[in-house]
């Protein structure tokens, strides 16, 4: 199914934006519209390289010796994995990822499938806490066999500010268990610029009974900065957690719902909801 473009308005007033990064927006939105979603992409997450990528070759010497390496996303798989030096030996370290995006992105970027721990793809949630739920008990085990303080690098993204992208809450619960947690920033995500037609797109999407589905509340902050005058009270969002919902609410939404994270129950809970 042809997937409508950020400059041609889908007819439907239902249809769902879908606020991702773009390359993660144009494959979300196909698999919704192969669900029977009608869907255009506004992608207000922009997603840069690092201008200086000597901090990771470095984080990637000490990858060997790791309990694991966390992907906060499958654009920290790609930018970690491409400054990955020649010939350097990971097999013995466990990959850990939120989402099967991530995990697909490992899979794609080579590394070995029986090392990837990450939430099965019917989780109600791909979280923090999902994922701890899955390696906790493993971690524990090899914090108590070990007379060295095992360690965990966690891969993550940073915004326009430079501060780290994303929350501490799976890092809290390493140090917790006493293992010492190392972390490297592999890209930046920033606002977009948007285009006239994406302008006209956000404007009209805010006010024709379109839904805004945000796996991110960082992608709706940003909304309010590239297009300020929205007139939100008359607008309605999707968010995938909990989270998510609560930040959304106080921006003026006037109407949040929230949906599952997974493609095909969120396609389900979509449809009943417009």
């Amino acid at each position: 199914m042809a997937l409508a473009s950020s400059g041609s308005l889908a007819p439907a007033p239902w249809r769902v934006i879908v606020t991702r990064p773009e390359r993660e927006a144009r494959a979300w939105a196909e698999a919704l519209q192969a669900r029977g979603v009608v869907c255009d992409i506004l992608p207000l997450i922009e997603i840069a390289a690092l201008p200086e990528t000597s901090a990771l070759v470095q984080a990637w010497q000490a990858v060997p010796g790791h309990l694991a390496v966390m992907f906060v996303s499958a654009n920290a798989v790609r930018f970690f994995m491409a400054t990955r030096p020649m010939g350097l030996d990971f097999s013995g370290c466990r990959a850990w990822s939120t989402g099967p995006g991530t995990r697909t992105a490992l899979l794609e970027a080579g590394w070995p499938e029986g090392l990837i721990d990450s939430p099965d793809v019917g989780a109600p949630q791909f979280d923090s806490e999902a994922l701890w739920a899955l390696v906790a008990e493993r971690t524990q085990a090899a914090v108590a066999a070990s007379i060295a303080r095992p360690s965990v690098l966690i891969v993550r993204g940073t915004d326009a500010g430079g501060e780290l992208a994303g929350r501490d809450w799976l890092a809290m619960q390493l140090e917790g268990a006493g293992v010492h947690v190392l972390q490297t920033v592999a890209y930046s995500r920033l606002a977009p610029r948007l285009t006239p037609a994406q302008l006209n797109l956000a404007r009209q999407a805010a006010c024709d009974g379109s839904a805004w589905l945000f796996s991110s509340s960082e992608a709706a902050q940003h909304l309010l900065q590239v297009c300020h005058d929205l007139p939100l009270s008359q607008a309605r969002a999707l968010a995938t957690h909990p989270r998510i919902a609560q930040r959304l609410l106080p921006l003026g939404w006037g109407r949040v719902d929230l949906v599952p994270a997974g493609v095909d129950a969120q396609a389900q809970s979509i449809k009943s909801l417009l």
